[in-house]
């Protein structure tokens, strides 16, 4: 089954713990949580501090994607926070190998983000050493950008390079995430979707039926 992380980068902060309780309820399985610096990307949002006091409320997985140079200087800090998958960008930090390592010593999950100007065949090597691999499909940096439909190539040659090499990461796509892109990523072989305005914008709070709406794969006629 299609996995459903909702980002609270769209929630509202004020009400954060009833909006992350709302989505786990909901069917969500991880909660999506966007760190980045105001280096790497020029905007600024949470640190190691908002994973610890979700990992009070929700047992859902806390998928965590660093948007920060340099990173391993932070990796531990946000492991101990609570982070069960922590991903970063690899053209942000040279040290990859001692990054995995400090993961892979605690029972976080390690994963990559690929920006949608960085190839899958530069990152191709790291792939048999996570566990999940980001397609962003925006520029990272901003929530409610438009899908960018120029990166869903990349899902289906994650998903070949997948089957080919047997590796076992899931495939996650983040950015611009509607009923009708979600399709689209299904279709090419993602595992999970990132879903931020696409859930918590609406008005209303059925976040059960919106998250259902995402796995829907799309009918061939």
């Amino acid at each position: 089954m299609i996995k459903i992380a909702p980002s609270i980068l769209a929630a509202d902060l004020l009400d954060i713990e009833n909006e992350v309780k709302l989505v786990d309820r909901s069917g969500a399985e991880y909660i999506h949580i966007d760190v980045m610096d105001g280096h790497y990307v020029p905007n600024i949002t949470f640190g190691s501090n908002m994973v610890k006091s979700l990992k009070k409320i929700t047992n859902k997985t806390l998928d965590v994607h660093l948007m920060i140079s340099p990173v391993i200087s932070y990796v531990k800090e946000f492991i101990d926070a609570g982070a069960n998958i922590l991903s970063f960008h690899p053209e942000a930090d040279s040290n990859h190998d001692e990054i995995f390592n400090i993961i892979n010593e605690s029972e976080c999950k390690p994963g990559i983000a690929i920006h949608p100007d960085i190839s899958i065949n530069s990152i191709e090597k790291l792939l048999p050493k996570v566990k999940l691999a980001i397609i962003m499909t925006v520029v990272p940096g901003f929530g409610g950008q438009k899908f960018l439909d120029s990166q869903v190539e990349k899902i289906s040659h994650l998903n070949s390079i997948r089957k080919d090499m047997q590796l076992d990461y899931e495939i996650e796509v983040d950015g611009g995430i509607n009923n009708i892109t979600a399709k689209k990523c299904i279709s090419s072989g993602a595992d999970v979707l990132v879903a931020g305005s696409y859930i918590f914008s609406k008005e209303n709070t059925e976040y059960s039926k919106l998250i259902d709406s995402l796995r829907q794969e799309m009918t061939v006629i």
